[in-house]
């Protein structure tokens, strides 16, 4: 480690805000990050399981409606940057407790929308309170609990994301379908309102420490660890989604299935992701060439199984599980590789440039699919998938990370 990365972490382990072996790590703190990053990433994806009946009352078709996560994806990349360095001054409690306000207003307006442009402002608070969310989260986990304890503490704050991927998309198609669309997304405000009474309670003070700014982003963009770590996560997060945005008028189409069986097949992916953010959590620790190579190389070979089934519904399912197995443990990879190895002395710095390049890879492979979608049919997006998760997997193998980084 540099003489710099030394003296930052002798600076967070000394700050007096850091816990120690006489409090012991803030494991409510953890825990309350974790529900944020359920609420964030419910609502974020939330219109892939309600894009139908969204699309149908809003009078727009399947293509145009996805870009409403476009919307957010492309606030979010902007907003990784820049609230990091606005905030910059605050403590990090209080720039957290923002970013949930944000979560739950979002959720609110979409719920009441009554057209496009009202839906879309929905998105882009959203999206505000991703990029400053995730900007800032790895960073916040290493005040939270000893070093040795990291690992297990962003295991734990990357679940969110994982019980996320259960819950949202089965719990939203079959509450869109039962008591319509907007009534998910008011759940999901509830859920917000919950998150931020926890984190009122359990998140001590945090004062700002080794803050980001530009030329601090410019200096960890330089790295070439970072470089490749950036194309990976573009490669992959823009193939998930060109695919996965998609998923329910895919089955709808081939092998069309009925509303509660997409239900139960988007569970099994939400499962699925569950255990691949513990699979990747280990791997994390032994090989993070593994961890950031195998879950590319998977979604790759579920996608092109997605393709080639056929009408068989629990070969879609199979399919679907690996692939939310093998995107469960992305997050993990990524954050282990550029925030805690490949730049652990400017944390933050690593954590905005994760961020806002995970927004871009969203909104890209949202409006690549989407594109693809309207003129050229949903199989032609899935496929789509298969190739740059593919890219991704190959790029890890021939530059990736080697075990000691």
């Amino acid at each position: 480690m540099t003489e710099s990365a030394t003296s930052f972490m002798e600076a967070v382990l000394h700050d007096p805000e850091k816990p120690d072996q006489r409090s012991g790590p803030a494991w409510g703190g953890v825990i309350s990050l974790a529900l944020g990053s359920f609420g964030l990433v419910t609502a974020e994806f939330l219109p892939a399981s309600v894009l139908t009946p969204l699309a149908h009352d809003l009078g727009i078709t399947h293509g145009v409606a996805g870009q409403g996560m476009t919307a957010t994806a492309i606030v979010g990349a902007i907003s990784a940057p820049t609230m990091a360095i606005i905030t910059k001054r605050l403590d990090r409690r209080i720039v957290m407790w923002a970013m949930t306000l944000l979560l739950i207003l979002s959720n609110v307006l979409a719920a009441v929308a009554w057209s496009v442009p009202v839906f879309l402002t929905a998105r882009v608070v959203l999206g505000i309170a991703i990029g400053g969310f995730w900007s800032i989260s790895a960073a916040l986990a290493m005040r939270l609990v000893p070093n040795d304890l990291l690992p297990r503490a962003m295991s734990i704050i990357l679940t969110g994301v994982s019980v996320a991927n259960v819950c949202a998309a089965p719990i939203g198609a079959y509450v869109g379908e039962i008591w319509g669309w907007r009534t998910a997304f008011m759940i999901a405000a509830v859920v917000g309102a919950f998150t931020l009474l926890v984190q009122l309670i359990t998140i001590p003070r945090l004062p700002p420490i080794a803050v980001a700014s530009f030329r601090s982003l410019l200096d960890v963009a330089r790295t070439p660890t970072i470089r490749v770590a950036l194309l990976v996560v573009l490669l992959v997060a823009s193939g998930h989604f060109a695919g996965f945005t998609y998923i329910r008028p895919f089955f709808e189409k081939a092998p069309t299935l009925d509303p509660e069986t997409i239900s139960l097949v988007l569970l099994a992916f939400g499962i699925g992701g569950i255990f691949g953010n513990l699979a990747g959590a280990f791997l994390a620790k032994h090989s993070l060439k593994a961890v950031a190579a195998l879950p590319a190389l998977t979604i790759a070979i579920a996608a092109v199984s997605l393709l080639t089934v056929g009408p068989s519904a629990s070969a879609s399912a199979i399919a679907v599980a690996a692939w939310g197995f093998a995107f469960g443990a992305v997050p993990v990879g990524s954050q282990t590789w550029m925030v805690l190895r490949a730049a652990p002395e400017q944390a933050e710095s690593a954590g905005v440039l994760m961020a806002a390049t995970f927004q871009v890879a969203i909104a890209a492979g949202v409006i690549f699919g989407g594109l693809l979608v309207d003129n050229a049919g949903v199989d032609s997006a899935f496929a789509y998938s298969a190739v740059a998760t593919l890219l991704a997997a190959l790029t890890v193998f021939l530059l990736g990370p080697e075990r000691g980084i």
